[in-house]
């Protein structure tokens, strides 16, 4: 009976990093469509959403049936508590690529390509939400707790893409929309580090018991 438990749980892991691979690689995506200022790679983003979706609630079908058919002990219970809670950042994360995605598209071919910031702090995210993941499936609390501290980075990112874009409009008050429009991406890629943020909490749970809100 433990090894079909054992052998589920090995699956929902699997899923999860799938799940995982998903997001980083609709974050880099939605990045590059910046970058490059193309619409035709931004549209592919939908899509990838959509199977981060399904993902979802795949995952979330996979851990209720452990929790009903199965017999989980106490750490059992929290990885897969801590699975259910981390799947809806996720999702989230993908929404998020999703909604830089759509701003690319109406960019007007503008790409963001001269801002080194952005772009490092979209590298940043990427990571946070590789290493959260993998911090998961390591067990590894020295990971989730990098993860945690990094989002202090793109914080950093963040304060420093505002205050350059609030200088431009300044400088060039017509080109204001353009400049919140990158606004609006920037704060969703710090959104995504706090999803990760998420994340790397609840791996911490899914070790010790411990969450950080209690």
């Amino acid at each position: 009976m433990r090894s079909r438990f054992d052998e589920q749980l090995a699956l929902l892991n699997k899923e999860l990093i799938m799940m995982g691979a998903l997001c980083e690689e609709v974050i880099g995506l939605s990045s590059k469509a910046l970058t490059a200022a193309d619409k035709a790679l931004a549209k592919k983003v939908a899509p990838l959403d959509a199977e981060i979706d399904q993902k979802e609630r795949t995952i979330e079908s996979m851990c209720l049936k452990l929790l009903l058919q199965q017999q989980p002990v106490a750490r059992d219970l929290r990885q897969i508590s801590a699975a259910l809670k981390m799947i809806t950042d996720m999702e989230r994360i993908g929404d998020q690529a999703e909604d830089i995605a759509e701003i690319v598209c109406f960019l007007d071919g503008r790409s963001a390509e001269n801002d080194e910031l952005l772009r490092e702090m979209a590298r940043a995210t990427i990571q946070m939400v590789t290493e959260s993941v993998d911090a998961f499936v390591k067990h590894d609390i020295m990971l989730a707790e990098k993860v945690i501290a990094d989002d202090d980075t793109v914080d950093a990112f963040f304060d420093q893409v505002k205050n350059k874009l609030i200088e431009k409009i300044g400088k060039e008050p017509a080109d204001g929309e353009y400049a919140l429009d990158l606004l609006m991406i920037a704060k969703y890629f710090e959104r995504i580090g706090d999803h990760a943020v998420n994340i790397a909490e609840w791996v911490i749970f899914s070790v010790t018991g411990v969450h950080k809100e209690e």
